[in-house]
């Protein structure tokens, strides 16, 4: 008799002590991001801003691989939201031919992650982060190159870096190429991303495929080409978040909501200098810019 009112005394504690786990778990809301720095300062400024709203805990899980791993990371619940780019989920996740205008994309992807996903896609933070094809700015000069067309006739001399993901997606160098009529000297290197400027600048490729938000554009001598056949569709940095978590706490939502249209090409720009060019913490440049922002 003993041992089984033991047994009993333990199952119910084991029991309780789950059920706290679990409240706990449910209470806290979990922040992902892909694995570049823009992306972790974007989680951090989400992050930040849930916190001062709601005062609920937040955990951090950035740096997931990429895409495809935050979107099964917010299917599975192990995170609660994260922010996307409206071009990517649009090829990369919903596998949708490529459409230019801003406003149909989002639609599409709202409607669909809705639909497909049970996930809701909030209004765009205020940038557009479209890839960038750079060359240096000497040869921009030299060659006056203003435009994609324009550097093509000159691809057949030049060397190409691109990143691993650029060549693979649908709406990267395959499609680019075929629509300039790029044809390099040799087959573009597959570079890391923090890595691309490095090898333009010091000339162990002529032109790469960057962000158009990457903080190294404004402080080198770079010079972004013009999409002038607008190949490349809308990039808007838009929040995800699962619906379930919606759901259970509302005011999450309205206070991501709130970072709508608060971040401007040339402060997203800014931000990632200070974190790629004077490697400033993502936390404090975040915190300064929710404060610049009124928005702590």
């Amino acid at each position: 008799m003993r041992l089984v009112r033991a047994a009993s005394a333990f199952l119910l504690l084991s029991l309780a002590a789950c059920l706290i786990s679990c409240s706990s778990e449910r209470n806290t809301i979990v922040v992902g991001s892909k694995n570049f720095s823009e992306q972790a300062l974007l989680g951090e400024i989400v992050a930040q801003h849930i916190e001062a709203r709601t005062h609920l805990p937040v955990t951090r899980r950035f740096y997931l691989a990429g895409s495809y791993i935050c979107q099964q990371a917010l299917l599975a619940g192990r995170i609660d939201t994260y922010v996307e780019y409206t071009g990517t989920a649009l090829t990369a996740i919903l596998h949708d031919p490529i459409e230019k205008d801003p406003s149909a994309v989002f639609g599409r992807v709202k409607s669909e992650y809705q639909r497909r996903f049970g996930l809701d896609v909030l209004p765009s933070l205020g940038f557009n982060n479209t890839f960038a094809i750079v060359v240096r700015g000497d040869d921009a000069r030299s060659l006056n190159l203003k435009t994609i067309s324009d550097a093509a006739p000159h691809a057949s001399q030049w060397r190409a870096g691109f990143g691993y993901e650029f060549m693979e997606r649908p709406d990267g160098y395959e499609g680019l190429a075929r629509i300039y009529g790029l044809r390099f000297v040799e087959a573009p290197r597959i570079l890391d991303l923090g890595l691309l400027y490095r090898a333009l600048l010091e000339k162990q490729v002529d032109l790469v495929a960057g962000n158009s938000t990457d903080g190294l554009l404004s402080a080198r001598d770079l010079v972004i080409l013009a999409d002038d056949k607008h190949y490349f569709p809308p990039y808007e940095a838009v929040p995800i978040i699962r619906s379930e978590t919606e759901t259970r706490h509302p005011e999450v939502r309205v206070a991501i909501a709130e970072l709508a249209g608060k971040i401007s090409d040339e402060e997203m720009r800014k931000m990632n200098f200070e974190i790629d060019g004077q490697h400033r913490d993502a936390a404090d440049a975040a915190r300064e810019f929710l404060h610049a922002k009124g928005l702590n």
